[in-house]
């Protein structure tokens, strides 16, 4: 890959440009083949939107990482498990699968990322001692690869919200793993970044396509696994926090969830509307506000990953503890977590898709 610097930045830009462009006839095809999503008392839109944008990000990412790097064993995972459950999220696009489903399909495309070698095997304190993950390394990394794909699913509710937020999260994971000198991957994440947002264009609000399971499954897939395989390998528990704060909206949005469903007495997978985007709202702030405000946000849990990547384990630690504390403060401030009813009739829909956790 020391050879192919000179490609970093056309490579990029090139998967700017064919996401862009590919978008319009994508849309077109997406109204031919039925895969429109109907509005509905429960969603924002009031006409029929198409939502296979995730198709362009994919066929973007996809043509110019194969054009551009050597596939080694690890990366060819990612792209077969990638190219999987956006497989399945075109047919849930299409004709709306069950959520067994699709989850059927991630556990499928997360163990094919698996066998090909993206996993924790072992993890170390940053005081001393290594402990071997063992027969835990395979359930960790499927657990946390299921768990980023449908977290960031989950935060697809607004025009470009999960774009945005997916492109600043592959932003850092490259920063972070160019600095471990994680060559590949940091090439690989800036490439994913430039399809999601030769994408945005047409997804901000108001939105002329939405991304569907095609693009929201395949982008949390990609993003979990390039963050194990990029920032995870130091297995040092600093190393191992690093991706969590990157994907720090749709990770802690889950499990604020969880926490919230659980203790109001209801389904963990069933739907509420007390997510970030929809308190944002019913605080007062537009469609677009919201979404800048998020998008704030996700760049401040990058930089404080930077940081972490950057410092020593004892201050990464202090920057780890700031970062936690100050999330759940936020969150009881704006009504994520500790909150007994959901947002009122002025906001009845569960986001974009009526998405369910």
């Amino acid at each position: 890959m020391e050879n192919t610097f000179p490609i970093y930045v056309p490579g990029v830009i090139i998967a700017f440009i064919l996401a862009y462009l590919v978008m319009p006839v994508i849309i077109k095809l997406a109204f031919r083949i039925g895969a429109v999503d109907q509005p509905s008392a429960r969603k924002v839109h009031s006409q029929p939107m198409p939502r296979l944008g995730g198709t362009g990000i994919f066929l973007a990412f996809v043509l110019v990482v194969v054009a551009t790097v050597n596939v080694d064993r690890i990366l060819m995972g990612i792209l077969l498990g990638g190219t999987a459950v956006f497989l399945v999220g075109v047919l849930d696009d299409i004709y709306r699968l069950s959520p067994w489903a699709k989850l059927a399909a991630q556990i499928a495309a997360a163990l094919i990322a698996v066998y090909c070698g993206v996993r924790v095997d072992v993890m170390t304190n940053p005081f001393d001692g290594v402990l071997q993950l063992g027969a835990l390394s395979i359930p960790l990394t499927l657990l946390w690869i299921i768990g980023i794909t449908n977290a960031v699913n989950l935060i697809d509710g607004l025009d470009g919200l999960a774009a945005g937020v997916c492109a600043i999260a592959a932003v850092t994971i490259g920063i972070v793993a160019w600095k471990g000198n994680q060559v590949v991957i940091a090439y690989v994440a800036l490439v994913l970044t430039g399809a999601v947002l030769g994408f945005l264009p047409h997804n901000f609000h108001p939105a002329r396509v939405f991304m569907g399971d095609s693009g929201s499954m395949f982008l949390g897939f990609v993003l979990a696994c390039l963050s194990v395989s990029g920032l995870a390998k130091g297995a040092t528990l600093i190393s191992l926090c690093i991706p969590v704060i990157i994907l720090g909206i749709p990770v802690f949005d889950t499990l604020f969830a969880i926490i919230r469903r659980v203790n109001n007495q209801k389904p963990i997978f069933g739907a509420d509307k007390d997510h970030l985007h929809h308190r944002l709202m019913e605080m007062g702030m537009s469609h677009q506000m919201s979404v800048i405000v998020i998008y704030i946000v996700s760049a401040l849990l990058g930089g404080a990953a930077v940081v972490m990547a950057y410092v020593s384990s004892p201050k990464a630690l202090l920057v780890l503890a700031a970062v936690l504390i100050l999330m759940i403060i936020g969150a009881r401030r704006v009504g994520i977590i500790g909150r007994g009813s959901g947002i009122k009739e002025r906001f009845p829909e569960e986001g974009r898709y009526s998405k369910r956790l």
